[in-house]
């Protein structure tokens, strides 16, 4: 945007300030500290860590339980598979606490 004020022409892309903070963060990238540059380790924290055998665990674990998929195809098959109405509420009412942050809702 170009503005022309008392015949000084401004020519601003962003809020006030926002420069300088551009700047900072073209600072801090462009220049690493000395102790960074030198040393050439790279130190994993513990909750990094975990993260990673969590993530291993998931992967390590079946899509499916077969078990629980036969038992219940059998008890289909039989006739004798019961849905239970309180059950469905409370999942649905879980899944709904657990989006509602997501969309700024309580």
């Amino acid at each position: 945007m170009t503005s022309k004020i008392n015949g000084i022409e401004n020519r601003s892309t962003g809020p006030a300030g926002s420069a300088r903070a551009v700047e900072r963060v073209r600072d801090a990238v462009s220049q690493p500290k000395t102790a960074e540059k030198d040393s050439g380790e790279v130190h994993i924290t513990g909750a990094a860590r975990q993260l990673i055998d969590l993530e291993q665990m998931v992967k390590d674990m079946p899509a499916v339980d077969e078990a629980k998929v036969a038992a219940i195809s059998a008890a289909l098959e039989q006739g004798t598979y019961k849905v239970s109405a309180e059950k469905v509420a409370d999942g649905l009412l879980q899944i709904e606490q657990a989006l509602a942050p997501l969309s700024g809702e309580r």
